[in-house]
C-alpha cells in the first residue's frame, strides 16, 4: 500500500517540524513540508499541489471557498488546534472535504493561561514588575479573588477546566452556555444564569465561544455597560468574538477594572495597535496553548486524525462531506 501524500503548508513559527511526532510521520507518509507561511493564496494553492490530505497549523492561512475550489484532490484538513474560522465549512462539507480538529488537547494549558491573565491584572503584576525593576518599591491595593465570582461565558472543554481552576482558589462560578445541563452544573460545582445576569453579577467575565457568524463581536458596548465598574475582562477565545473599540473605550473610561487578553481582532498586532496603549490590560500574543505538552498532544493528535481517516474511521470530524 503506498504512502498518503500529506502536506503541511504553513508551520511557522515551526511547532510540527521539531516534534518527535514530524519524526514518526515521514516514515509513515510522504510529507511536504513548510517551514514560512504562504504569503498569498496561490502560494499555499501551490505548496498543497494534488495532495488529499493537509494538516493546518496557523488559523491565519484561511480557507475561503475559492481556496477549497482550487484543490479538487483535497479530501481531508486536518486542523491543530480547535477554531475553525479560517474554514469555510459550508464549502468545504459541499465540495466533499472533510474538516477535522483536536479538542482539548490544550484545554489544561489556555485555562492556566486564563487564570494567569486574570491575577495579573487583578494584582496588577506587570506594572508593579516594571516600577520594582526601576528600583522603585510600589504599593497600593491589589484584588483578592478568593471570594469573588467568576462569570465563564461557554463551557466547552478550557471552560469548564477554569471552572474547576477558578473553583480550586475559592471563586464562586456562574456560567452560560448554549447547552445547559444540570450533571454539568453538579460536577463543575456552579450556577448556570441568563447572559445579562452574568455580566451584572461577576467580578470577573471569561469568554470561551468559538468564533463563528453568531458570536461575531458577541461582547460590545452593552455588555461592557452592563459590568461592574470593578470588573476584569478576559479573552483567550477569538479577538472577533469582542469589538475591540468598545473594550478599549470601556477600559480607558474606567467602566471596567482591567482586561486580560491573549487574542485580538487583528493578529499579530499592529505596531501602535490602540490596545497597546491601554494601560489597564495585560497583553500575551495569542500563547495561551503554547505549552509543551498541550503541543505534543495536539500535534500527534492532527497527525493520528489523518490516518484515522485514511484508514476509514474519521475522528473529531467538524463537518464532513454532505
Amino acid at each position: 500500500m503506498s504512502k498518503p501524500r500529506i502536506v503541511i503548508p504553513d508551520d511557522y513559527p515551526p511547532v510540527m517540524g521539531p516534534s518527535n511526532a514530524f519524526k514518526t510521520l515521514k516514515f509513515r507518509a510522504d510529507v511536504g513540508y513548510h517551514d514560512t507561511m504562504p504569503p498569498t493564496p496561490e502560494v499555499l494553492l501551490e505548496r498543497i499541489g494534488d495532495a488529499e490530505h493537509v494538516i493546518s497549523i496557523r488559523s491565519s492561512v484561511a480557507y475561503p471557498a475559492e481556496v477549497l475550489e482550487a484543490l479538487p484532490n483535497v479530501k481531508l484538513i486536518s486542523i491543530w488546534g480547535t477554531g475553525t474560522d479560517h474554514v469555510d465549512l459550508e464549502a468545504a462539507s459541499r465540495l466533499g472535504i472533510t474538516i477535522v480538529n483536536t479538542p482539548g488537547v490544550s484545554a489544561i494549558a489556555m485555562a492556566e493561561h486564563a487564570l494567569a491573565l486574570m491575577l495579573s491584572v487583578a494584582r496588577d503584576i506587570p506594572r508593579i514588575d516594571a516600577k520594582t525593576k526601576r528600583g522603585g518599591w510600589p504599593r497600593g491595593f491589589v484584588k483578592q479573588m478568593h471570594g469573588k465570582t467568576l462569570g465563564i461565558i461557554g463551557l466547552g472543554a478550557i471552560g469548564q477546566q477554569f471552572a474547576r481552576i477558578a473553583r480550586g482558589i475559592g471563586m464562586r462560578v456562574i456560567a452560560w452556555t448554549r447547552h445547559a445541563n444540570i450533571l454539568m452544573a453538579q460536577e463543575l460545582d456552579l450556577e448556570f444564569v441568563p447572559l445579562d445576569d452574568l455580566y451584572k453579577r461577576s467580578d470577573v467575565v471569561s469568554i470561551h465561544v468559538r468564533m463563528t457568524p453568531e458570536t461575531d463581536k458577541f461582547v460590545g458596548a452593552r455588555e461592557f455597560e452592563m459590568m461592574k465598574s470593578s470588573a476584569i475582562f478576559i479573552n483567550t477565545a477569538r479577538g472577533g468574538v469582542v469589538d475591540e473599540q468598545a473594550l478599549i473605550q470601556a477600559l480607558e473610561s474606567g467602566q471596567i477594572a482591567g482586561a486580560g487578553l491573549d487574542v485580538f481582532e487583528a493578529e499579530p498586532l499592529p505596531e501602535n495597535a490602540p490596545i497597546t496603549r491601554v494601560t489597564n490590560a495585560v497583553l500575551t500574543p495569542h500563547s495561551g496553548g503554547i505549552a509543551q505538552e498541550a503541543l505534543d498532544a495536539g500535534i500527534l493528535l492532527a497527525i493520528n486524525n489523518v490516518f484515522d481517516f485514511v484508514n476509514g474511521d474519521p475522528q473529531n470530524v467538524v463537518v464532513g462531506p454532505k
